[in-house]
């Protein structure tokens, strides 16, 4: 391997500590099995879709039963849980920001990482998904608003009217700039204060701007990425009459009871699926060598071929390459995604715009976007989130000991890498067969027939075998690589 590669891997194995624990694993058949098997599991899954499912089949479109009533939440009230969650997730943002002002500048001592990145954005991802959209209770940043709308009225009404064709592009842009200080940042305690710092600033901006509804709709991306993943929970939550309404549902079933109403919904969620995907793919070695060697190659006569000289200026240049992928991935995605409505418009003979049928679909990517980030993510919190213990103890990371808890799950949690293969292998095929059914129910409902429904999905089909086999392939690399 070339100098410039294996000066790469070595600075950025660091970061693979998401995906894989710094071991070998040899997966126990060859890696084209498993491609294999998931696409035949998925071919399977199309076909028991189309035999059994019909127009109006599927999972229920409608909430099945309420559960507001029930004695366990009627004492829930009393007790003024909402309002103590609200004034928890304000403690815990205020705690962020206070521990990285004045804390440890070690992120594995200072509880400000761990509560954020690992609780806050996996966690609650995760909870969101068996709960419904807690988070519209709790927002810290719409709690925030709301204490100062109280003491001036008109602040949270807003100066402006919000653009219909803004739709969701402030939340996206934000969402892209989260995602670039996640994996291109450094984040460390200080930083990540002044970044929620700055955060704050902007939602308190955006409602100053144009109002609570439609910042906390549009504007702010954790409202919305959550709201999106808690369409696929089985508790669905809704506010009638002043008052939080709790309904059980079917899970997933909430995908089909809503549709993206804004094409910048549908690159927002595009974007879920393509920014965790960069994610893998960055730490792969075919990635790091299509730049280190083949790109080098190219531009060796300008940056010069002594790696001393060469290695400052190319690695400037490796960053905007970064950048620059990360932030054009969705819009790859999207004309994968556009090729595929396309041809199942030829197929169907369906005279709908193209732009209604992304709109129709955009939520059977969900589930997918949903295992992607469980399979990439969830040994953090087997691994670090764990830490979240002793750090309630000591949150600034001064040796304090204030619950007894300091001392506790101090030793490393190693999962055991062929677990962790297979449970990644069974979610990514799970997330790509709810997926399959999902879009098949949709068909039905948009097509005249099930000749054509079932003809629209075929390309639809070959998208989501091509999205299971890379997303195995992405996860397997880092898993046989050591990294």
């Amino acid at each position: 391997m070339r100098w410039p590669a294996a000066l790469a891997l070595l600075l950025l194995s660091g970061s693979a500590g998401a995906h894989s624990f710094g071991r070998l694993y040899n997966l126990p058949v060859p890696f084209w099995l498993y491609a294999y098997g998931a696409a035949a599991a998925l071919l399977l899954s199309f076909l028991v879709a189309a035999y059994f499912l019909h127009a109006g089949a599927g999972p229920g479109t409608t909430s099945t039963r309420e559960l507001s009533n029930g004695a366990a939440l009627r004492g829930l009230r009393r007790l003024r849980l909402p309002l103590l969650l609200r004034l928890g997730a304000l403690a815990a943002l205020g705690l962020c920001v206070l521990t990285g002002l004045v804390g440890s500048r070690n992120p594995y001592t200072n509880i400000n990482m761990t509560l954020f990145w690992v609780w806050f954005v996996l966690g609650f991802a995760y909870l969101s998904a068996l709960i419904g959209d807690v988070y519209s209770w709790i927002n810290p940043w719409q709690s925030l608003a709301q204490g100062l709308t109280r003491l001036w009225p008109d602040y949270g009404r807003g100066r402006l009217r919000y653009p219909e064709r803004y739709g969701y592009w402030p939340a996206l842009a934000l969402y892209m700039g989260f995602i670039w200080l996640e994996l291109f940042g450094h984040s460390k305690p200080p930083s990540l204060a002044w970044a929620l710092i700055t955060y704050s600033a902007i939602n308190l901006l955006g409602v100053w701007l144009w109002g609570l509804r439609a910042w906390f709709r549009y504007g702010e991306l954790f409202a919305v990425f959550l709201r999106l993943i808690a369409l696929m929970a089985p508790l669905d939550l809704r506010r009638r009459d002043g008052r939080t309404r709790i309904y059980l549902r079917w899970p997933f079933a909430g995908l089909l009871q809503e549709r993206a109403e804004h094409g910048s919904l549908v690159v927002f969620i595009l974007f879920m699926l393509s920014s965790t995907a960069f994610d893998g793919l960055r730490e792969t070695v075919p990635w790091v060598r299509l730049f280190w060697t083949d790109f080098h190659a190219l531009v060796k006569p300008w940056v010069g071929a002594q790696p001393a000289l060469a290695y400052p200026r190319l690695s400037e240049i490796y960053r905007v390459w970064q950048t620059l992928a990360l932030l054009l991935s969705p819009f790859l995605y999207l004309a994968l995604y556009l090729g595929c409505l396309w041809l199942s418009r030829v197929l169907a003979g369906s005279r709908l715009p193209l732009s209604e049928l992304a709109l129709r679909f955009a939520y059977s990517l969900l589930p997918i976007a949903l295992v992607y980030h469980l399979t990439h993510y969830y040994t953090l919190l087997m691994t670090q989130g764990v830490k979240i213990v002793p750090m309630l103890s000591d949150p600034f990371g001064w040796r304090w000991n204030l619950f007894g808890t300091a001392g506790w799950l101090r030793s490393a949690v190693i999962p055991d890498m062929g677990k962790v293969w297979h449970t990644q292998v069974g979610l990514i095929v799970f997330g790509h067969i709810v997926s399959v059914v999902i879009a098949h129910v949709e068909a039905l409902r948009v097509f005249p027939g099930r000749r054509q429904a079932l003809l629209s999905q075929l390309p639809m089909l070959l998208l989501m075998v091509l999205f299971t086999a890379a997303g195995l392939w992405i996860l397997a690399q880092p898993i046989q690589t050591g990294r």
